[in-house]
């Protein structure tokens, strides 16, 4: 194991609004750590983008992150006691909103013109990512103040207390 990563932890939790990069950390430090890394919107999406029932979602996570050593991905409050109650560190891309709405579209973009299939053959769509309520750039909009008044508030409880927070502001400080 590098050097500069035997200080991070053995469960790792990566947080952030949609489009700043969760899935790609979690991946990497998975690589760079030698163990296995757990996308949650892949536990959560059935075909045609139909989420999976609570429970079963719950049991998914459950399983996936029983381990001694994980990586994950993802904001979902309702797995939250399962994915920030084990975890031992939590890295927060608390990027800008401009920089994520710029690496939401461009990301958005090349899954369209691809045709990416993700999760259970789901594949994003113009209509859908542009033209509906269901658009991530709406959620992202919405969703990127409420964290950044959220977490603080929920990691000073006291089951969170346990956590390493590793708040990153930019690219940058990621890539370092």
């Amino acid at each position: 194991m590098p050097q500069e990563l035997r200080s991070v932890g053995r469960r790792i939790v990566v947080v952030g609004a949609s489009g700043s990069g969760k899935t790609t950390l979690a991946r990497r430090l998975a690589e760079r750590l030698g163990c296995p890394h757990v996308e949650v919107d892949a536990l959560h999406w059935g075909p045609n983008w139909t989420p999976i029932p609570l429970d079963e979602f719950r049991s998914r996570v459950d399983q996936a992150t029983a381990g001694d050593r994980w990586t994950c991905d993802g904001n979902y409050s309702k797995v939250r006691d399962l994915t920030w109650g084990r975890a031992d560190t939590l890295v927060w891309l608390d990027y800008r909103l401009p920089l994520v709405l710029w690496r939401l579209l461009r990301r958005t973009l090349r899954r369209i013109a691809r045709r990416e299939a993700l999760w259970n053959g789901n594949r994003e769509s113009f209509r859908t990512q542009f033209l509906s309520r269901h658009s991530l750039f709406l959620w992202a909009l919405q969703s990127h103040g409420r964290h950044r008044r959220e977490y603080p508030r929920v990691l000073q409880r006291p089951e969170y207390a346990h956590l390493t927070v590793i708040r990153l502001r930019s690219p940058r400080e990621a890539e370092a």
